[in-house]
């Protein structure tokens, strides 16, 4: 049962983010992100956002770190719009799936028309 409050706060915690870092944030170093999934411990300490970031490399590092920086103002608004005891510490990281996934399907195109050729 606790598993399923787990994730239940995980996708609370998703929810409610997304909406804080596009409405309330106004870092203008912010840019365009998108919540992918949160990991949140059993013990509801730490919660690891998984992001993911339009731009260049330089711009996903001063996104990550904009969003380091405004950690505690995040924190105390989902401590404002979710009942917790204590709202878990945020953890930014990087999902680089969607990258993956890009390239995975770029590899598979260049396969399909090598063999085409063939």
């Amino acid at each position: 049962m606790a598993r399923v409050r787990v994730g239940r706060v995980g996708e609370q915690i998703k929810k409610e983010l997304s909406q804080i870092i596009q409405s309330e944030l106004k870092d203008p170093r912010i840019g365009f992100i998108t919540v992918t999934g949160v990991d949140v411990t059993n013990d509801l300490s730490q919660a690891k956002i998984f992001l993911s970031v339009m731009g260049t490399d330089e711009q996903k590092e001063e996104t990550l770190k904009a969003l380091g920086r405004g950690s505690g103002f995040i924190r105390s608004e989902l401590g404002k719009r979710i009942r917790l005891r204590k709202v878990p510490e945020l953890l930014f990281h990087f999902d680089a799936s969607i990258d993956y996934g890009t390239k995975i399907e770029r590899l598979l195109d260049q396969v399909n028309r090598e063999n085409a050729e063939l």
